[in-house]
């Protein structure tokens, strides 16, 4: 059940629209439930003689004793409006157990405390199967306002004691981190454009792409305007600095032609300009060009980061792990990018549930997850890896999903649990497309019987508690492989095996040999590292640059919002 709570200045308008047809023919028999007076109240629903005039200066009977007094002027916001709905599949409420919601509702905000005979007036109307509308004009019969402080909180509290007791889905309770939600009008406003998200949902996850691409602010806001949108700061008086900053989607205009902004905390919380500079500042010391002997040396830090993050976001304490959070977040989006094939639609899908996830009432230490967000912003320009590093990648940041799920669980954050488990579906089925051909290739390519039996004797000596499970495994064949080829590039199985198996245990694993593949194939080329470090007359290092701009690297939705124009 999802209450929604906002405030208004026009009693009559918001009544015409209860009682209206709605904006597609959607309100079926409109009428009062429950009211503060059901005799006083009339009800233009059931009532041929009441009209909506009528209702509205009943209701603004109070309202009008407190504008004489000010002189005629109204108080400012003095319209409480609260739809309340139920989640789909829910059973059908009868009016009399919609009546009771409404009263318990206007108690638990302070419209209309228990046994408060100077409280507000209000009414609830229904005009749909899974919903109504509580409609209050927020000045008592003594002159003073309601107490509302913090009346979305308390309503969403008194809505999960209601499903309880009503049988209803129980909804995920929040925390106060999760972004505003579109308004109806906005939905309509897609919905008639043929837009699948509406202009505030685009802006978000276009905001999220690019600064998880960039390392600075003031690239962030440079590349929203390369991109079309629109971007307006406020800079404050005293300092000339900016404090803020708003964004307008292309082509999204109010009746008057104008741009429609939203500002950067509107969006969500962590995309407020403050929290965007904590965030950066953490990562200025990777402001400079990177020089890496092998572009693939960025996907195996990226897999090292992530199995590290792993670690922390399990022993570390909450502001270390809310920090690997954020990085993660990062990058999810850039890994989506730096991906191809059929795996890149989901990690797309992986990103965007996840920005619920990265987001917690608790206060993150960035620096402690520097290793992570260095990673992630060299993935935003990381050439694209076809072989089995991207696939090494995947498999780690899918572990470090499930151990985020976990950590919100253990913490009470419903909302992000959840939003983590949709992340960790998104990452299960794009690893199960990328990696099966891959595990297939290996298997058929499995080195003779007399080294894969030599693989298992070191595989016995070096992990005697985990080498029946490992043999049992499927993808032991494709193991075997991956440690000839390891062997091929300089390491010694033995060892190799014993030092990936120590970074993360593995008795939770249901499939151990394919854990241990994916580790052996993040590690770097030992063979090539020695090379390169004799090589001093011609070295084999070169300047990496982005293999495309940060322009380029954020999603190309931005052409389909360009056909709003």
């Amino acid at each position: 059940m999802v209450p929604d709570i906002s405030a208004g200045s026009d009693t009559r308008g918001l009544i015409a629209y209860l009682y209206g047809p709605g904006r597609r023919d959607e309100h079926t028999d409109p009428h009062i439930v429950a009211a503060w007076d059901l005799a006083g109240a009339p009800d233009p629903g059931r009532d041929p003689a009441a009209t909506f005039t009528r209702l509205a200066r009943r209701l603004d009977h109070h309202v009008d004793l407190r504008a004489r007094e000010l002189g005629g002027r109204k108080p400012p916001k003095h319209v409480w409006h609260c739809p309340v709905r139920t989640a789909p599949g829910d059973r059908h409420l009868t009016d009399t157990e919609w009546a009771e919601v409404a009263r318990r509702i206007v108690a638990a905000t302070g419209i209309t405390p228990d046994g408060d005979e100077q409280a507000c007036r209000w009414i609830a109307v229904r005009h749909a199967d899974d919903h109504i509308h509580i409609l209050a004009t927020t000045v008592r019969a003594d002159g003073r306002r309601p107490r509302t402080h913090r009346d979305g909180r308390r309503a969403q509290a008194e809505c999960r004691k209601i499903e309880t007791e009503f049988g209803l889905r129980r909804l995920a309770s929040g925390d106060r981190t999760a972004p505003r939600t579109p308004t109806g009008a906005e939905r309509a406003k897609a919905r008639r454009q043929g837009q699948p998200v509406t202009a505030r949902q685009w802006l978000r996850e276009q905001a999220y792409a690019v600064a998880a691409a960039v390392r600075t602010v003031d690239d962030y806001l440079t590349v929203l305007r390369s991109l079309g949108i629109q971007v307006r700061t406020r800079i404050g008086p005293d300092t000339g600095e900016a404090i803020g900053y708003s964004l307008a989607a292309p082509g999204d205009t109010n009746a008057n032609g104008e741009p429609v902004w939203y500002g950067g905390s509107k969006l969500a919380p962590d995309l407020s300009l403050n929290r965007l500079r904590e965030r950066l500042a953490a990562q200025q010391a990777a402001d400079h060009p990177h020089r890496v002997a092998d572009p693939t040396d960025v996907w195996r830090h990226t897999a090292t980061a992530l199995h590290a993050a792993t670690t922390a976001v399990d022993s570390a304490n909450d502001a270390a792990a809310q920090g690997h959070l954020n990085a993660f977040g990062d990058a999810l989006h850039n890994l989506a990018r730096a991906t191809t094939g059929p795996p890149r639609s989901e990690l797309r899908h992986a990103a965007v549930a996840f920005n619920r996830a990265r987001r917690s009432a608790i206060r993150a230490d960035h620096e402690a997850a520097a290793a992570l967000h260095a990673a992630a912003k060299d993935l935003a320009y990381a050439s694209h890896e076809p072989g089995g590093l991207a696939i090494a990648v995947i498999f780690a940041a899918l572990h470090l999903a499930r151990a985020t799920a976990h950590w919100h669980r253990q913490r009470g954050h419903q909302q992000q649990a959840a939003a983590a488990e949709q992340t960790l579906r998104h990452l299960q089925d794009g690893y199960q497309q990328a990696a099966k051909p891959v595990l297939s290739e290996l298997a058929r390519r499995a080195p003779s019987p007399a080294t894969a039996r030599r693989f298992e004797q070191q595989l016995r000596a070096a992990l005697p508690d985990h080498a029946e499970r490992v043999l049992a495994d499927p993808t032991w064949p494709a193991l075997t492989t991956t440690l000839a080829r390891a062997e091929s590039a300089g390491h010694n199985p033995r060892h190799l095996l014993a030092k990936v198996a120590a970074s993360r245990e593995l008795d939770t694993a249901q499939r151990p040999a394919e854990v241990l593949n994916w580790r052996i194939t993040a590690q770097p080329n030992k063979r090539a590292q020695a090379a390169r470090t004799r090589s001093t007359h011609h070295p084999t290092t070169r300047a990496w640059a982005p293999s495309h701009s940060a322009t380029a690297t954020v999603n190309t939705g931005i052409e389909e919002r360009r056909r709003r124009r």
